[in-house]
């Protein structure tokens, strides 16, 4: 060959196999990995939906064939046929304002009754309880899922909507009695009774109240259980020891202050939720005051934040894997249509846990 002749380009080896039919960045398809696998299209969808009828070894390396293609299945658009089909999706749905510590525990509860269940879960955490659900969001909520859980549920067209169009609805923690669905929730009334039954027999007689976010059932209940227990120990009823808590550190800390400002503060504070008893007491320590030497503080609820910081918060205790698991078999309940599913409202015991932060009052 002379210097001035140009060598032929080689020849180019072909395409992987798993390549050919493609144009570059396109996504694969079932086609493509059917052709790169020599079996048929419903082979390769049996393969990657886990249905029968596929070998675990063939199954196996088509499942290997469309990873290396990067094939991610459509799961929302799988879910939305199996839903229209009448079949069930497998997904449970949640609607919860997760950034309460309350809400975190529920949560968490439903997830792990939702796994032992062998289901998934959508969360949908509002960040605006006074707004409604995303339209987008809701019409995933009525096609994609077996069935709703709201924890506490605002009486919103939301909700109407949704069970207008069939979808099995639960309640966790009901806002008010007019929220028609079924529900789970703890023993409000009954735990208020408690603890301050607790409060009184250590000897306090000047026990205060802050109370929760005043338009929730459970908020309603509690108050009710405080003041039946203090007009059944023949305890006067003091309207200046209820404080509006709200539920909220942000509304318990004036409360706090408040009636510590009293010209005869309380030697005792019953809080509505866990949240605003932490509040209570940093409020009481930053006034020079000792929990429990000078005011015992007692919440309600034990969530994680009830043991930390090295002091413990004496507190009821809400059964939130009960609640989780109750939940949920609700729902199933539901939407198997069995008996009286669909007008139950649970109601499950609480207990009293007793750490450093009640003992009884200075002589």
């Amino acid at each position: 060959m002379s210097d001035d002749q140009t060598a032929s380009p080689p020849p180019k080896r072909p395409a992987p196999e798993n390549q050919r039919t493609r144009s570059p960045g396109a996504r694969p398809t079932l086609a493509d990995i059917a052709q790169a696998a020599g079996v048929t299209r419903m082979t390769v969808s049996n393969a990657l939906n886990g249905r029968d009828g596929v070998s675990a070894d063939l199954r196996e390396r088509i499942r290997t064939i469309a990873s290396e293609m990067g094939y991610v299945t459509n799961w929302v658009a799988k879910k939305l046929s199996d839903s229209r089909s009448g079949a069930e999706t497998g997904i449970i749905g949640v609607i919860a304002e997760i950034h309460t510590p309350f809400m975190g525990e529920v949560v968490s509860a439903l997830s792990s009754a939702v796994r032992d269940q062998g289901r998934d879960m959508l969360v949908y955490s509002l960040p605006d309880p006074a707004k409604n659900v995303p339209g987008n969001v809701l019409d995933l909520l009525l096609h994609a899922v077996d069935g709703v859980i709201a924890v506490i549920p605002r009486d919103t067209s939301d909700f109407h909507r949704l069970a207008t169009a069939g979808v099995p609805m639960v309640a966790v923690d009901r806002l008010n009695a007019s929220v028609e669905m079924p529900s789970v929730a703890a023993d409000s009334y009954g735990g208020a009774c408690c603890a301050t039954r607790h409060l009184i027999a250590l000897g306090h007689r000047k026990i205060a109240f802050l109370a929760g976010e005043t338009r929730r059932l459970s908020a309603q209940e509690r108050l009710r259980g405080y003041r039946d227990s203090l007009r059944a120990a023949g305890l006067l009823h003091r309207p200046e020891y209820e404080a509006d808590g709200g539920y909220e550190p942000q509304l318990a800390r004036p409360a706090t202050q408040a009636l510590l400002a009293l010209s005869d503060p309380p030697t005792a504070i019953f809080a509505g939720n866990d949240a605003s008893a932490l509040a209570a007491i940093a409020t009481i320590e930053e006034a020079g005051l000792s929990v429990p030497g000078d005011i015992s503080v007692i919440g309600f609820d034990d969530v994680s934040l009830a043991v930390q910081g090295g002091r413990g918060l004496t507190t009821i205790r809400q059964p939130f894997p009960e609640i989780g698991c109750a939940a949920v078999q609700l729902l199933l309940d539901l939407r198997e249509g069995r008996a009286g599913a669909a007008t139950r409202h649970l109601t499950l015991p609480v207990e009293l846990i007793e750490r450093a932060t009640t003992a009884p009052p200075r002589r």
